[in-house]
């Protein structure tokens, strides 16, 4: 009998940062929550950042999962926005790996074709497939729901994950 595995998927963003919560028993899985993280868009980046931190860390003791996942983040904007980013996503894998969780990090286009079976596919396609995926899901905008596919990727790829870590 497969283990039950607690998961939570994390789109990091200073501005919006979703995050969603699934659970994991074999190859079915369910919607657990899912939100998104509104740091204020104004006054210092440290600040900003601990917003970012709290909010995390509010969700992670609300929902308890066991394992994280974060999207890895292609920037095509400016150096400043790119660092900020950078920033932001520090703060997003740190929370999480203070706590002990195991962190996996994956590229969009993975998150992408393992969700929707193409890595190019459109924020609409992932809204569509995470629906049919977990059919309990709601969510508002597409940062949760790009958070839920990043959780549903890391359940997926997961064992494989394990396999490959020397004892």
């Amino acid at each position: 009998m497969a283990e039950t595995v607690r998961i939570i998927g994390i789109d990091p963003g200073l501005r919006r940062c979703g995050w969603g919560i699934i659970e994991s028993n074999g190859n079915r899985l369910s919607f657990i929550a899912c939100g998104t993280i509104t740091p204020p868009v104004e006054g210092l980046l440290a600040d900003r950042l601990v917003a970012l931190h709290r909010g995390i860390a509010a969700v992670l003791d609300e929902y308890a999962p066991e394992e994280a996942a974060v999207e890895e983040t292609f920037v095509s904007a400016g150096a400043r926005s790119a660092l900020q980013l950078g920033q932001a996503r520090g703060v997003v894998l740190m929370t999480p790996a203070l706590r002990g969780l195991p962190v996996g990090e994956y590229a969009a286009n993975l998150v992408k074709k393992s969700v929707v079976g193409t890595g190019h596919a459109e924020k609409a396609q992932i809204q569509v497939m995470i629906k049919i995926l977990l059919p309990a899901a709601t969510f508002k905008g597409a940062d949760a729901a790009d958070a839920l596919a990043i959780a549903v990727c890391h359940a997926h790829h997961r064992a494989i994950r394990k396999l490959s870590v020397p004892a």
